[in-house]
């Protein structure tokens, strides 16, 4: 029965394909497939510029040999030839890694150098007779390399970080926080720090974790070649404390005593670290000296200290009335 119904679906299918207009359809795709062949075939025929990438890779380094950069490049390849050629460097097989012997070119001063002539001479042996380099970018290869020299040195935030609004940045940090840079004696002396890539990052309101890249210096290898920055707000919140006033460059023999002997401390800090301020922190003093220099009803007291992490810190008052006193 199924092999009835196959027969039939098969026949209907057959008739509505050979049908006289069907047939007429069919004839007109065949020569639109064979004008369509005939001007991929003339177009192919044509000569373009097309660039190409060529890799480049460093071989045969000796094991005491650190390279500070990258043992692999790609060199970009501007070629002229006609479009079946290029069609096989692009879509085929043809174009294979360039290898460079590390001995043939690394020199005593920590660098190595493939010119322009010598990278299209390699080039070439893989090119078609027909094609034509017509342009080479970069126009040399160069590598650097030590024997080990190395140095750790601190990461750096290179950007700018904004926290949204009644927060601040309660800390950043990197893990790890510093890296192993390897290069040449003179580079890594003139070295302090390395910096990040360019990050940018504006109304943070939570905590952020993120893998940045460290800004590359040429001849320069790090290790690791990326950090992990952490980037913590927190938000401020404005609180006060009742501060004592101190007397300071008193003489033996006196006492100095204000009216009010406390003065309110209005400041903003962050929620997580006000937990860690006490009103000890906070100094606010009246001096001696000043009065005797410039004898007035008032006394000026001045904050003179506030515990890390405090801002806008600010008095209820700046004078205060006051009494000398002999022991």
């Amino acid at each position: 029965m199924n092999d009835l119904k196959l027969f039939h679906i098969s026949k209907l299918v057959r008739n509505f394909l050979f049908s006289w207009m069907n047939r007429e359809f069919l004839i007109f795709l065949f020569f639109l497939l064979l004008s369509g062949t005939f001007w991929l075939l003339m177009a192919l025929n044509e000569t373009y510029e097309k660039e190409i990438e060529v890799p480049v890779q460093l071989v045969d380094i000796p094991k005491n040999v650190v390279l500070t950069s990258d043992t692999t490049t790609n060199v970009r390849v501007t070629v002229n030839d006609k479009g079946f050629s290029l069609l096989a460097y692009l879509y085929g097989n043809k174009i294979r890694t360039i290898k460079v012997n590390f001995n043939s070119y690394a020199k005593k001063t920590g660098t190595g150098t493939i010119s322009s002539a010598e990278l299209q001479k390699m080039i070439y042996k893989q090119l078609f007779s027909s094609s034509r380099i017509v342009n080479l970018k970069p126009d040399k290869f160069e590598f650097y390399y030590n024997y080990g020299l190395k140095k750790l040195v601190p990461v750096k935030l290179s950007g700018r970080v904004s926290p949204g609004q009644s927060y601040y940045l309660s800390k950043i940090f990197f893990t790890p926080d510093s890296v192993e840079i390897y290069a040449s004696r003179e580079m890594l002396d003139s070295i302090r720090y390395v910096s990040t890539q360019v990050l940018n990052i504006s109304n943070l309101t939570d905590t952020l974790e993120k893998q940045v890249a460290l800004n590359r210096i040429k001849g320069v290898k790090y290790v690791p070649e990326d950090v992990k920055i952490s980037i913590c707000p927190d938000i401020l919140t404005e609180e006060k404390f009742e501060v004592p006033i101190i007397a300071e460059n008193m003489p033996e023999g006196k006492i100095l005593r204000t009216f009010p002997a406390r003065v309110t401390v209005t400041f903003t800090v962050g929620a997580s670290l006000f937990r860690s301020i006490r009103p000890e922190g906070f100094k606010v003093v009246a001096d001696y000296e000043e009065l005797m220099k410039n004898p007035s009803d008032k006394c000026n007291i001045y904050l003179r200290s506030v515990p890390h992490g405090v801002r806008n810190a600010r008095m209820n008052m700046n004078q205060v009335d006051y009494l000398i006193e002999e022991q």
